[in-house]
């Protein structure tokens, strides 16, 4: 009975979102304003930062998720991009696809006076998924002192701001998720007996 009533829930949900639009030929190319835009703010975390580091970066944070958007084919929001991975129809693009994807090529850069965090986003909130993404940072600074970077949200789109005032999701460095997610498992384990 509950298998049906989830089945029925994740159908209607994503008849639903699936209205909510979607890129027919990918998401949009960004312009060098965005880019700019994205570039300043990334140097402005810190003096030390590399203003070639920053332009670098905000270059790839920008149009590395076209890549990957291709790569994923998406072609629906977010959401229900997600059912299609979960039912094998799509080879990835799952929020932690995304941020590991990002990591992985920002990583490649060997920037020396940035640096990459990952966080995970509503992990303590009842009724919400987990959502990952990646943090950028000036050296040495820690991952609220960043900027979140998350082309997940907008199914390739940037999405970019500080982890503090994001509006939609409570940011929190991953190994703190994963160490809280542990902790619950062991306090279950032992009450289990």
């Amino acid at each position: 009975m509950f298998g049906k009533f989830a089945f029925l829930l994740s159908l209607m949900t994503a008849l639903f979102l699936g209205a909510c639009g979607k890129y027919s030929s990918g998401p949009p190319t960004p312009d060098n304003t965005q880019i700019a835009e994205l570039a300043q703010a990334i140097q402005a975390l810190g003096p030390d930062v590399d203003p070639e580091e920053a332009q670098r970066a905000a270059r790839i944070a920008y149009t590395y998720p076209l890549q990957l958007a291709r790569e994923y084919q998406v072609s629906d929001p977010p959401i229900i991009h997600n059912i299609k991975v979960n039912q094998g129809l799509r080879p990835r693009g799952l929020c932690w696809h995304w941020a590991q994807d990002m990591e992985t090529r920002l990583a490649q850069e060997n920037f020396k006076t940035l640096e990459l965090h990952r966080a995970i986003g509503n992990s303590e909130k009842a009724l919400r998924i987990d959502h990952s993404t990646v943090v950028i940072s000036a050296k040495g600074d820690g991952m609220y002192d960043g900027l979140v970077l998350d082309p997940w949200r907008w199914g390739g789109k940037l999405f970019w701001g500080d982890p503090k005032l994001d509006k939609k999701y409570e940011w929190i460095p991953r190994q703190k998720v994963f160490d809280l997610k542990r902790g619950r498992r062991e306090r279950r384990s032992l009450a289990a007996g």
